[in-house]
């Protein structure tokens, strides 16, 4: 039977929404077709996208794609003194609703949720080990309750999974953060948003164990390598986030050290069925955007061929 998974990208490795001065340049336009041609069926969202529903779907559809996903800047680990949870999620549900009403629109079925309160992830001096931390117990449980609310809320209102982004210099990063947040929230309410990239940043030697442990939350997956003796340095040197990515911390699927057909057979073994979303934030005057877009792509796709092969 084949395996019911598309490949789509990212619009980083054309343009990069944190570091707009990485490709700035280039049209949308240009980041659509070359992904077309080189075979993806679907991007994620940056900030060149229309902004409204049924702009964006036509201009998708222009060039024969569709819409990923998308990011959601959420501040759901800000909560003040006076607030109950719940309080704190209603802002957070009335912030969203254009967001998630563009998302619903173009038949998108998980959100990209990352964490933006206290985030240290787009200071560029600001090293990633100074990223937050939760200072107590409750905190986490309480942080845990709002997520349940609020991926409550996203499925019965749009239908779209909260795909919760564990991410360098955020409150979850680490394998032990993305363990308590699976351990405190609902598996029916908030689901995973698997980075093979972050979690190898944020400390997970082998993504691939860290993925296996948690694959049945798993509701989205960011396709995203690694070079590893820049990860090193970035980590002895204290590096920001951004300061790693300018130096190449990253790279697309077949580039550096994570095993993707251990990945993907992961993934096909646990009957996930989604999108593989490569994701490589990168300077494209040095890794150039269509070259470094096609390999991520022929990689995914000669693993994906392989896997349907072994299990027609």
């Amino acid at each position: 039977m084949t395996w019911n998974v598309r490949i789509g990208i990212n619009p980083l490795s054309w343009m990069n929404d944190d570091l707009p001065s990485l490709g700035g340049e280039t049209p949308l336009e240009t980041a659509l077709a070359e992904g077309q041609q080189i075979g993806y069926a679907g991007f994620e969202l940056g900030n060149k996208f229309p902004q409204e529903g049924p702009a964006l779907k036509a201009k998708l559809a222009e060039f024969g794609l569709v819409c990923v996903s998308g990011w959601y800047s959420g501040f759901l680990a800000e909560k003040e003194a006076h607030q109950t949870n719940a309080q704190a999620v209603q802002a957070e549900i009335e912030r969203c609703h254009a967001h998630m009403s563009k998302l619903q629109y173009n038949g998108v079925q998980v959100v990209v949720y990352g964490e933006c309160a206290g985030t240290i992830q787009g200071q560029i001096d600001t090293p990633v080990g100074k990223r937050p931390r939760f200072a107590s117990e409750q905190l986490w449980q309480d942080y845990a309750e709002r997520l349940n609310l609020f991926g409550r809320h996203l499925l019965a209102t749009y239908g779209i999974k909260l795909a919760y982004h564990h991410h360098m210099g955020a409150y979850v990063e680490s394998p032990a953060d993305i363990d308590k947040l699976m351990a405190l929230t609902d598996p029916a309410a908030v689901f995973l948003l698997y980075d093979t990239g972050h979690a190898y940043f944020g400390g997970a030697s082998n993504p691939v164990d860290l993925l296996a442990k948690h694959v049945q939350r798993v509701a989205h997956v960011h396709c995203k390598d690694v070079r590893a003796p820049v990860i090193a340095q970035a980590r002895n040197d204290g590096w920001s986030f951004l300061h790693g990515v300018l130096n190449g911390t990253f790279t697309v699927p077949g580039d550096g050290v994570i095993d993707y057909d251990a990945v993907l057979r992961t993934l096909h073994a646990a009957g996930y069925e989604g999108w593989l979303v490569v994701e490589a934030e990168q300077d494209p005057a040095v890794a150039p955007s269509y070259q470094y877009a096609e390999k991520g792509f022929q990689t995914l796709q000669g693993i994906v061929s392989r896997i349907n092969a072994e299990h027609p």
